[in-house]
């Protein structure tokens, strides 16, 4: 009798996603444009364009930047874009809203870059665990993409999985 230990988990025709290897390195910045702003609560276009034209945009490179005004004040579209335009030289990503829609924005830009063909028919595991977090979005986006191509797809870990759908015969 050979009493040899096999492990079921690599032998499995599992195929692991791991949302953690998306994760996109770099700093990321909230630039609140309250700080433009009459008073904090009024937008006055020739200061707003002064402080625009006097701000070190250079802080910000190589940043990952989310745009937003945490005070109650209307904001016009404009305004967004004239803050993206002067941060487009240094930032490498600017987003409209808080730290945690930037950093959705970022891995939904990394999951339309992959090609879902290679999971037809497979039987997937979306990593559950990991050192960064992952926004929920990213979990459903993942879902989108797999859905039409893969067999099943499962949630957690190879040897504990929590099924989240499959194909019927």
């Amino acid at each position: 009798m050979d009493n040899q230990i096999i492990n079921r988990v690599t032998a499995s025709p599992l195929v692991t996603f791991d949302l953690e290897e998306l994760y996109v390195p770099g700093d990321r910045m909230v630039f609140d444009l309250k700080d433009f702003l009459y008073q904090e609560i009024i937008l006055k276009e020739k200061d707003f364009r002064q402080h625009i034209k006097n701000h070190d945009w250079h802080f910000y490179l190589n940043k990952h930047v989310a745009l937003q005004c945490s005070v109650e004040a209307i904001i016009p579209t404009w305004a967004f874009m004239l803050v993206a335009s002067a941060l487009q030289p240094f930032a490498q990503s600017v987003v409209v809203g808080s730290s945690q829609e930037l950093e959705a924005y970022l891995f939904i830009s990394q999951l339309q870059k992959i090609d879902w063909k290679k999971f037809r028919n497979a039987k997937v595991v979306v990593k559950g665990c990991s050192k960064v977090e992952v926004p929920p979005s990213a979990y459903v986006e993942v879902i989108n993409k797999l859905s039409p191509v893969a067999f099943s797809i499962m949630f957690g870990e190879a040897c504990s999985t929590v099924p989240i759908s499959k194909k019927k015969l």
